[in-house]
């Protein structure tokens, strides 16, 4: 009697427990925070380092260690998270190979260098929930990142910790983190209290940003299998511009380009399908009509030629051979516009299932370098109804992408600015290697040396031909010529600013636009900030000028050519290439200034030039020095020319 009734005792505990597994096999899918966690009344951070392994070549000074961590965002407040960001100050020169559930905010491509630091962004899942809203679900209120990668220099038992982990979300207040044994470090995020915002808790969607440049992606239609997204790239800069611009981006899910209207890829392949699963699944479709597999397609944009194709164009605002220009100067050519058919893979076959590329990334030729932001869920744009009634459509879904121009460290200028004046004779030309110099000129020119004083002709031919210009100039100025000659700017366009004349009531100034590249440049533009003598600006009398405020300060002329000038075009052979030198394409306007509503302004001693010079959107290389007043000029200026003119002369006989 006792054995049965303990064999029923262990049968009802073994029915207990199988019917308590499944529910405790569901708990463990999302690892749970740390018991610190539980004191925190806003976003927990944690950043806990898993394991590191040394690896090959060895190299005591400089050794590689793989590293495995675990970036933990988790949502303790009152509201949810939305576009969840964190910064890492990694510091131990880490080279990031992959990070599971984020991406880099700043849209590069793993793997990369992050040893500076970085931003991570939320991907797929991007919002956080508030435990309120879940009932406590952490699949909802948290997210793991997992990061593989290597670093430099810490070897075990030492443990490679971030300098610092902190939300980068507007709105919140991030004390120092702190230390929980050796391997892990936590801070507790809570929202500032001073901060205020127009963005409201009930609010499906964060508003638009500005920026620079924005992209938005716009589904349009969609269906199980694909959809139709239309791509409008918007420049906000009063400066900014983009010509041939190139867009890529990373597709995260296996999707793939099957048709564009109104752009086209830069590399027309579907190998990548084919090969891939996508040919697997897709087995009955015809590959040969696939534009493009990559999983990091390039898009360009289509010549005017095109706008009227019926299969690749009819698009608004597209095929302008990828120029883009600054609302300032023409807000009808300052976005572009194209549409692509793409294609999911399961398990996203659903109407509803759609996820936009991440990793934007935008450049053109002597264009700003941008930095753009992932895609942000935005309300659903409008557009006008295609049919000519009054009312709007709505698209399915919509994503902005906020790209922002930056300076890259150790990038160097695409064009450069010499200066010149009615007072001194000589030009003072742009910075030896303003643009870049190439790595091996040991025996050809000097990288440090400053560039050498020159005469106003040696502006008119190409670098390679000033050298006996510069060397007879030194003579007649009793100049010292270094050995080796300082290197070229080896930029593709310079810009001459000359103070031309300086009167008791007004001044003037000669600009002139020299392009030395093999590619012309139609719409350009041009601008020069300065300091004090913007607001006496009168007129420009061959270009089109007029004065613009830049964040509040009403300190920069902008000019562009005006109707029939507005071309300037590329370097092209002299008369008689055999001899002659290479002519450069120029733009030249007078500039005229009155002193009336400037009062004090010492155009000599420095006010008369620009502080900084921009060409089509790019910030050109200043020089270092300005021209001085020549007191001590002597002889006839018509004898040094004559003069001048006999050693091109005999320069040009060689």
């Amino acid at each position: 009697m006792a054995l049965k009734n303990y064999n029923l005792l262990l049968i009802f505990k073994f029915s207990i427990f199988f019917s308590l597994l499944p529910f405790s096999l569901s708990q463990i899918d999302t690892e749970a925070p740390s018991p610190v966690s539980d004191s925190c009344n806003g976003i927990f951070l944690s950043y806990a380092y898993s394991s590191g392994t040394k690896l090959k070549p060895t190299d005591p000074s400089h050794q590689a260690y793989r590293f495995e961590s675990v970036l933990t965002v988790l949502n303790n407040g009152d509201e949810t998270l939305k576009s969840w960001r964190v910064f890492v100050g990694f510091k131990n020169d880490e080279y990031l190979v992959s990070a599971l559930n984020a991406v880099l905010d700043d849209g590069t491509s793993l793997p990369a260098n992050v040893g500076n630091g970085t931003l991570f962004a939320g991907y797929p899942m991007s919002d956080l929930k508030t435990a309120i809203e879940t009932a406590g679900d952490l699949s909802q209120m948290q997210v793991q990142v997992n990061l593989l990668g290597t670093q430099f220099g810490v070897a075990a038992p030492d443990v490679p910790l971030p300098q610092s982990i902190q939300l980068a979300n507007d709105g919140f207040l991030c004390p120092k983190a702190s230390l929980q044994g050796k391997n892990e470090m936590q801070v507790c995020c809570t929202t500032d209290p001073k901060f205020k915002t127009n963005v409201t808790v009930d609010e499906e969607f964060l508003p638009r940003q500005s920026g620079d440049l924005t992209i938005m992606y716009d589904v349009t239609r969609t269906y199980e299998s694909n959809y139709w997204a239309q791509v409008t790239i918007s420049n906000h800069n009063p400066l900014g511009r983009l010509d041939n611009w190139k867009l890529s981006f990373d597709w995260m899910r296996d999707e793939f380009i099957y048709t564009m209207k109104g752009a086209y890829p830069y590399v027309v392949d579907s190998s990548d399908c084919i090969f891939g699963p996508q040919g697997t699944y897709y087995s009955d479709l015809d590959f040969g009509n696939v534009l493009n597999c990559e999983r990091r397609p390039t898009i360009i944009d289509l010549p005017p030629t095109k706008a009227n194709d019926t299969n690749l164009g009819l698009i608004p605002k597209c095929c302008r051979n990828g120029t883009i220009l600054p609302p300032t100067m023409d807000p009808s050519k300052s976005s572009s516009v194209f549409q692509m058919q793409v294609f999911k893979m399961p398990p996203d076959l659903n109407r509803s299932e759609l996820s936009p590329p991440q990793n934007w990334k935008i450049n053109g030729t002597l264009n700003p370098d941008y930095k753009c932001g992932p895609p942000v869920r935005v309300s659903p744009s409008q557009f006008p109804d295609p049919s000519g009634l009054p009312s709007n459509t709505t698209v399915v879904a919509s994503w902005q992408v906020v790209c922002n121009i930056t300076e890259p460290k150790g990038a160097s200028p695409k064009c450069c600015v010499s200066f010149s004046s009615y007072y001194n004779d000589s030009v003072v030309p742009c910075r030896t290697c303003a643009c870049g110099c190439p790595s091996n000129t040991a025996r050809t020119c000097s990288t440090n040396t400053p560039a050498v004083l020159l005469p106003p002709e040696a502006l008119l031919v190409p670098f390679e031909n000033r050298t006996a210009m510069a060397k007879a100039w030194a003579d007649l100025k009793h100049l010292t010529v270094p050995n080796p000659m300082p290197c070229g700017d080896n930029c593709g366009v310079s810009i001459n600013w000359h103070v031309y004349t300086d009167y008791s009531r007004g001044w003037s100034a000669r600009i002139t636009i020299f392009n030395w590249d093999e590619t012309a440049f139609p719409d350009w533009y041009a601008a020069v900030q300065m300091d004090k003598a913007t607001p006496g600006f009168q007129k420009m009398y061959s270009f089109n000028g007029s004065t613009l405020e830049i964040n509040g300060v009403n300190n920069t002329i902008f000019m562009q050519g005006l109707p029939g000038l507005n071309f300037l075009v590329a370097e092209t052979d002299g008369a008689n290439p055999q001899k002659d030198p290479r002519v450069p394409g120029k733009q030249q306007s007078t500039v005229s200034f009155t002193k009336k509503s400037t009062p004090g302004i010492n155009v000599a001693a420095g006010d008369g030039f620009p502080s900084k010079v921009f060409f089509n959107g790019e910030e050109c290389a200043l020089p270092s020095v300005l021209p001085i007043s020549n007191s001590n000029r002597k002889g006839s200026t018509t004898l040094l020319s004559i003069f001048l003119a006999i050693i091109v002369f005999m320069f040009v006989q060689q």
